[in-house]
C-alpha cells in the first residue's frame, strides 16, 4: 500500500529504452547525435534566413520559421536524454524531469499538428485565391494563427501532463521507453486511467483528426485549382509553391498513422520483435523528420535558394 502511493517527490523512472541491445545503442548513438546536429543547424538556418531575408517575410516563410523552432523544441526535449541513456547502464529520471519533458514533447507535437494545418490554408488562400492574397493572410490574421497554434499545443499539454502526473505510481516503474511516453507512463498507474484515455482520444481527435481533414479539403481545392491552369508551366509553378509542404505533411502524419494504426502481434517472439520495432519507429519519428524539414523546404523551394545565394553574395560582396 505504501509503494502505491508514492508522493511525486520520492518517485524515480528507470527508462528501458534499447537495454536489451547495447550493441545497436552504440550505433545509434552516433545517427541520432549526427541527425540531432543536422536538425539544430539546418533549422536554425532556416529561422535565420527567414529573418534576415525580407522578401522572404511572408505569411509562408513565417508559419516555417515557427515550425523550425518547434522542431527544434521538440527533438531537444528528447534526443539529449536519449542519447545519454545510450551511454549509461542505468537510465533513470527523476519525476519531475519526466513531466518536464513529457509536457515539451506534447506541446511541440501539438503546436506543429495546427501549425500545418494553418500552413495548409495558407496555399490553399494563394493558389485558390491569389488577388484576394495580401488582404485575407495579413500580419493581422497570420499572427494570430500561429499563436493560437501555440496557444492549443500547450493548453493540450498542460491538460494531459497534469492528468497522467497526478496520478499514483507503483511497483518498480520501468518505462518501455526511451523517454517519459505518456502511453509507457499510464502503464505504471496504479489508478484507474480511463479519464486519461478518453481525454486522449478527444485531443488525438481535435489535434490529428481535424487538422488532417482541413489538409485534405485544402488540398482538394488546390489540386482542382491547379489542374485548371492551362500552361503545363503554370501547372508546375504552381504545384512547386506547396510541394514541400505536402511533403512533410505526407511524412509527418504518415509515421503517426504507421505508429498507432498497425496491428499488434499477439506471439510472444513477434511481440518482442515488434516492441523493438515500435521504439525505432518512435525514434524515427522523434528524429528523422525534424531533420527532414529543412531539408526538403530548402531542396524544393526555388525562393530559400536565391535567398541563400542573396546573403553569400552578399557576405562576399563585404569581405
Amino acid at each position: 500500500m505504501e509503494s502505491a502511493n508514492q508522493t511525486a517527490s520520492g518517485i524515480e523512472f528507470i527508462l528501458l529504452g534499447l537495454s536489451g541491445h547495447p550493441k545497436l545503442e552504440k550505433t545509434l548513438f552516433v545517427f541520432i547525435l549526427s541527425m540531432y546536429l543536422v536538425i539544430l543547424l539546418g533549422n536554425g538556418f532556416l529561422i535565420l534566413i527567414t529573418i534576415l531575408e525580407s522578401h522572404l517575410h511572408t505569411p509562408m516563410y513565417f508559419f516555417l520559421g515557427n515550425l523550425s523552432f518547434v522542431d527544434i523544441c521538440y527533438t531537444t526535449s528528447s534526443v539529449p536524454l536519449i542519447l545519454e541513456s545510450f551511454l549509461t547502464p542505468r537510465k533513470t529520471i527523476s519525476f519531475s524531469a519526466c513531466a518536464v519533458q513529457m509536457f515539451l514533447s506534447f506541446a511541440m507535437g501539438g503546436v506543429e499538428c495546427v501549425l500545418l494545418s494553418m500552413m495548409a490554408f495558407d496555399r490553399y488562400v494563394a493558389i485558390c485565391n491569389p488577388l484576394r492574397y495580401p488582404v485575407v493572410m495579413s500580419k493581422a490574421t497570420y499572427v494570430p494563427m500561429a499563436v493560437g497554434s501555440w496557444a492549443a499545443g500547450i493548453t493540450n499539454s498542460v491538460v494531459q501532463t497534469s492528468q497522467a502526473m497526478r496520478l499514483p505510481f507503483c511497483g518498480d516503474n520501468v518505462i518501455n521507453h526511451f523517454t517519459c511516453e505518456i502511453l509507457a507512463v499510464l502503464k505504471l498507474a496504479c489508478a484507474d486511467i480511463s479519464i486519461n484515455v478518453i481525454i486522449m482520444g478527444v485531443t488525438n481527435v481535435i489535434f490529428l483528426g481535424v487538422p488532417v481533414f482541413l489538409i485534405f479539403v485544402s488540398y482538394i481545392f488546390i489540386l482542382t485549382a491547379i489542374l485548371r491552369i492551362p500552361s503545363a508551366e503554370g501547372r508546375k509553378k504552381a504545384f512547386s509553391t506547396c510541394s514541400a509542404h505536402l511533403t512533410v505533411v505526407v511524412i509527418f502524419y504518415g509515421t503517426i498513422l504507421f505508429m498507432y494504426g498497425k496491428p499488434k502481434s499477439k506471439d510472444p517472439l513477434g511481440a518482442d520483435q515488434q516492441d523493438l520495432s515500435d521504439k525505432l519507429i518512435s525514434l524515427f519519428y522523434g528524429v528523422v523528420t525534424p531533420m527532414l524539414n529543412p531539408i526538403i523546404y530548402s531542396l524544393r523551394n526555388m525562393d530559400v535558394k536565391t535567398a541563400v545565394r542573396n546573403l553569400l553574395s552578399r557576405k562576399h560582396f563585404t569581405q
